[in-house]
């Protein structure tokens, strides 16, 4: 059986999320080693959410090859 196209989840469109959950942001905390059993549940401090934008950085990593490649092929015709 096949999912009609209304009931499918976008990926495409999805922003990232700027709040946490409670068990999320307790996740976060015993990572940084500030979070012990006997903290109570409520009241926790608020995370930071660090974005992170990989796509840009392929972009620039290949326009930085583009560059030393032109920059190759112009350097002999110099000499």
């Amino acid at each position: 059986m096949s999912l009609h196209p209304s009931l499918k989840v976008d990926t495409a469109g999805a922003q990232q999320r700027t709040v946490l959950t409670r068990i999320e942001r307790i996740k976060d905390l015993m990572k940084k080693d500030l979070w012990h059993d006997d903290y109570p549940v409520t009241g926790l401090p608020k995370t930071k959410i660090i974005k992170i934008k990989a796509a840009k950085k392929e972009k620039k990593e290949e326009e930085e090859k583009e560059g030393e490649a032109t920059a190759a092929a112009v350097a002999p015709e110099t000499k």
